[in-house]
């Protein structure tokens, strides 16, 4: 089979499709997976460029979707033939958090899904969503199941609240269209009004160009007419004052991403004031994203896809990601 690998000490030059052996067939509660898609995100992004090294000769990606080719004594989930996409955690299947670091998830503490063919539990798989086609798929696993996360399982979303997205990367899209699924008012931020107008086509119903309003907080506290119910922080140290700023007394604040640092001074005493509550999380368990799925089932959403790339393409793939150009996801196929 055909597979992407990342040579130590990684970046986007040491990506290489490679001949693989097939992995064969599939023992007592395994499934056999024909991988049709992934999807970037930025915790691969910093695989392959090396900023968080790996094994030598890694298959990349955390995300894979595909086809049930066969199943293993004891699997009653899945039969041949069903679609299915990965989970992010594959030993997470319910409860509480129980994972603090990515030495299980594929793509970084174990091989991931760039390659054609992948043998795994049928735990570390769910069915995709009805109508999906494998890149859509390919979208929920990190991206979409985070937004779901923040949002429904931690926060409580429900119609009427006022959510703020930052940015209008994968994680924040999928957060705006979860959030009007639900009945809620959103407000994005971007530096560009390109996108943004994008946005507000997908029923953003406030805007910001946080380049010319640098003091963004107030407005969308405002807005919000006494801060908002969710924050969607992607952004980390630079972004979490106003983030603080925009919230509502009592409110939550998901804290997801860390694009502008991995750390920085916290304003305790206005987070103090505001009462909120600062939550961090990494994904979510198979429960949730089954959950998740049923809800995509139940409704019309569909995942924005930025481009498309061949699996020889992967590093162009990151070129476009590292960019900043893009708008939702950006997957590839083969």
């Amino acid at each position: 089979m055909k597979a992407m690998i990342l040579d130590a000490p990684g970046g986007l030059d040491r990506l290489r499709l490679v001949d693989r052996p097939d992995p064969g067939v599939p023992g007592p509660g395994m499934i056999r997976v024909r991988l049709h898609a992934t999807s970037l995100n930025y915790h691969d992004y910093g695989v392959v460029s090396g900023n968080m090294p790996t094994q030598d000769g890694r298959v990349p990606m955390s995300d894979g979707a595909g086809i049930v080719e066969a199943i293993g004594e004891g699997v009653t989930d899945f039969d041949m033939g069903d679609a299915v996409v990965s989970c992010f955690f594959p030993e997470w299947h319910e409860g509480p958090a129980r994972v603090g670091d990515f030495a299980t998830v594929p793509g970084d503490g174990i091989d991931g899904y760039a390659r054609e063919a992948v043998i795994a539990p049928a735990t570390a798989f769910t069915r995709t969503p009805k109508g999906y086609d494998h890149a859509e798929a390919a979208t929920i696993t990190t991206a979409g199941l985070t937004a779901w996360r923040s949002l429904v399982v931690d926060g409580g979303l429900k119609a009427g609240d006022r959510v703020l997205v930052l940015g209008t990367g994968g994680v924040s899209i999928w957060a705006l269209q979860i959030a009007k699924l639900m009945g809620a008012s959103v407000a994005v931020t971007s530096s560009s009004d390109a996108k943004l107008e994008q946005a507000r086509a997908l029923g953003a119903d406030y805007t910001v160009n946080y380049r010319e309003q640098e003091q963004w907080g107030r407005p969308v506290h405002d807005w919000a007419d006494g801060g908002v119910d969710h924050v969607i922080e992607v952004g980390g140290p630079a972004t979490l004052a106003q983030s603080i700023e925009a919230v509502r007394i009592g409110g939550h604040i998901g804290l997801i991403g860390v694009l502008t640092g991995v750390s920085g001074q916290v304003p305790t005493a206005a987070l103090m004031a505001k009462q909120a509550r600062l939550q961090g999380l990494i994904v979510g368990s198979r429960r949730m994203q089954r959950d998740f799925v049923r809800a995509l089932d139940a409704s019309d959403i569909r995942p924005v896809i930025d481009r498309r790339f061949a699996l020889e393409e992967l590093a162009d793939a990151f070129r476009h990601q590292e960019s900043g150009g893009h708008f939702g996801k950006i997957v590839a196929t083969w």
